[in-house]
């Protein structure tokens, strides 16, 4: 595999995991509220839908990422705890940019 195709799988499922993380905090900072400050639970429904859609996504791309870039299994756990951590996705996003940089570097 060549290292712009390490590029384009690593950047596509930054996407994802980026997109799942705005979704959960949308969720439990705006949604939430909403349902329980101003008992509008209709918020909670469609936010809640986007983000299980989002998450299954979310978990369905890494698998596969993590096979093809040879993460070792410390990496991918961290990847699934993330993705269940309202900040996670964004934390873990920091380290898939330092991998992106590595990739980059070896251009």
């Amino acid at each position: 595999m060549t290292n712009e195709e390490r590029l384009g799988i690593l950047h596509r499922f930054r996407i994802v995991s980026i997109t799942e993380g705005i979704s959960m905090l949308v969720l439990v900072f705006i949604a939430m509220p909403l349902k329980y400050i101003f008992d509008l639970p209709t918020m909670v429904t469609y936010v809640g839908w986007i983000h299980g859609v989002l998450f299954v996504v979310y978990i369905l791309v890494m698998f596969p990422t993590s096979r093809k870039l040879r993460w070792p299994f410390r990496i991918a756990l961290m990847g699934l705890i993330a993705s269940i951590l309202p900040f996670g996705p964004f934390l873990f996003d920091r380290k898939l940019r330092k991998q992106e940089h590595i990739i980059e570097d070896k251009m």
